[in-house]
């Protein structure tokens, strides 16, 4: 480890000519999609677009159809307060997490620790450079939480990619104890099943789970086989992290032959991945609950024994959701909003071709009591505002925004931006702000934009894949109450009771 300290809603013309609609025609129903792409260490390439589609694009920001390259624009009742541009680790930055007067900020390279104090102009406390894709990043107490979803040579933070087909070849969850921000420490490493795409905490007093979601196994990788049909458990002692060991694999998609009981994604449902575990699962710990977004499925379950979760209701999209993302409770627990990572992250899916049902969040009613319960579909949301077929742009992550009697949401889309929306009436979900940058290239598909934007404590915070982090403020009557919600700690996919 490397220690680096360091003191106007609007309708939009399309940017879309016949060459790229039979090119995301072709990414649309070739085959299975996939989920944020993982290019080892370095950044994501980019993709050529045909010339008649740079002149289209280039043609709809000089008529003011779209912004133009890297212009900020934003509805009148969303701030932009602050930006801190990438400093000492030049990767690509992924997800957030909170504790006090800290913001903790994943990145490919490592983590980085803000002092956001004063959120108009935070302050790096610490750099450290730990790489391994993608450095999904959690917390809790004095205990920091790293996923490992690169093949690498060892578990040391000096590693270097190596093939996944070597046994020797690491993958899994890192820990590190913060008490000191400024000197973070490495304490335990944890190899998993297929490694640590993400992980979710489901902390205790005495011991932290980590739910650890990790995919795509394969007969060629001797630490990844297949079926991988569930998640690892890992049980973290806060007294002596150094124990932090696997105590179980729970199989979530029982099912007969190789690939158990999940979607099975093509050719029998052209289009939706197949799923072999899942990408990302959110825990409401107030409520014993638990929503699991896994590749072709989406999931319900209960969380009463955090060692022995188990499978309430399991739902499928295969009309419109190619990849279930991550999924989000509301603050009573009968709604869940999952979303659709179409095209991976890597794709122009905010148009007219693709439309308002795909690459969107599906709302699902939660009906029914106790193990009984059932996820009822409700509708689809997706920013109403078209991006250029050179900006990837799909549903990400996102929280709530803590409103007694309303359900507001605060959601990351890439380069769509970030925006904010209303899903109180299920089924008529609603924008009701935005902030977004002009294409970062107007002659390529650059991946690029908000990868999480989370509400805290009065603000909120978008870990922009290529530009840093952006600090928000919304001034809005429906938003307002929430500035009085105060949190000491938020990992956004382990839910807390807002009000309690």
């Amino acid at each position: 480890m490397i220690l680096l300290n360091d003191p106007r809603t609007r309708r939009r013309r399309l940017g879309a000519g016949a060459a790229v609609a039979g090119l995301l025609a072709a990414l649309l129903t070739a085959g299975p999609a996939v989920a944020t792409p993982d290019p080892g260490d370095a950044p994501a390439t980019s993709k050529e677009v045909s010339p008649k589609t740079r002149a289209q694009v280039r043609e709809a920001v000089a008529e003011g159809g779209i912004p133009g390259q890297d212009e900020i624009v934003h509805s009148a009742n969303i701030e932009h307060l602050a930006n801190i541009p990438k400093d000492a680790l030049p990767g690509t930055n992924t997800d957030l997490a909170f504790q006090g007067k800290y913001a903790f900020a994943g990145n490919y390279d490592g983590f980085r620790i803000f002092d956001i104090a004063n959120p108009k102009a935070p302050k790096t406390v610490a750099q450290v450079l730990c790489p391994g894709s993608q450095n999904d990043i959690s917390v809790s107490g004095n205990l920091l939480f790293l996923s490992t979803d690169s093949s690498r040579s060892d578990s040391s933070c000096n590693s270097t990619t190596q093939p996944a087909t070597e046994k020797s070849s690491w993958e899994g969850m890192k820990v590190f104890d913060i008490s000191d921000k400024r000197n973070p420490r490495y304490v335990a490493a944890v190899e998993t099943a297929c490694g640590s795409h993400t992980h979710t905490l489901v902390p205790e007093r005495r011991n932290v789970y980590v739910y650890v979601s990790s995919y795509a196994p394969s007969a060629a990788y001797p630490d990844c086989q297949p079926p991988h049909d569930g998640i690892s458990i890992i049980k973290v002692p806060r007294n002596a992290p150094e124990k932090a060991a696997v105590i179980d694999f729970p199989v979530l998609f029982p099912g007969e032959g190789p690939d158990g009981g999940g979607n099975p994604g093509a050719p029998v449902n052209p289009g939706v991945s197949k799923t072999t575990g899942c990408h990302d699962i959110t825990v409401l710990p107030s409520k014993d609950l638990a929503a699991g977004a896994c590749m072709g499925d989406g999931i319900l379950f209960s969380i009463k024994d955090p060692e022995r979760p188990k499978v309430i209701d399991q739902v499928q999209d295969n009309v419109n959701f190619a990849f279930w993302h991550s999924a989000t409770f509301n603050q009573k627990a009968d709604k869940v909003v999952f979303t659709d990572e179409l095209g991976g992250g890597g794709a122009a899916t905010c148009d007219a071709a693709v439309g308002p049902n795909r690459g969107a969040d599906g709302i699902y009613d939660i009906v029914g009591k106790g193990d009984a319960r059932k996820l009822v579909f409700r509708s689809y949301y997706k920013i109403p505002r078209h991006q250029a077929a050179t900006e990837n742009c799909v549903a990400h992550n996102g929280s709530l925004i803590p409103v007694k009697g309303r359900d507001l949401m605060v959601q990351s889309w890439y380069q769509g931006g970030v925006s904010v929306w209303e899903f109180t009436d299920s089924e008529h979900p609603k924008e009701i702000a935005y902030f977004e940058r002009g294409p970062l290239s107007t002659d390529r598909i650059t991946v690029a934009g908000s990868w999480s934007a989370y509400y805290y404590n009065g603000y909120v915070y978008s870990n922009d894949m290529a530009k840093g982090l952006d600090v928000l403020k919304i001034d809005d009557r429906r938003t307002a109450p929430a500035e009085r919600v105060r949190l000491s700690e938020l990992n956004v996919q382990t839910q807390p009771d807002y009000f309690d």
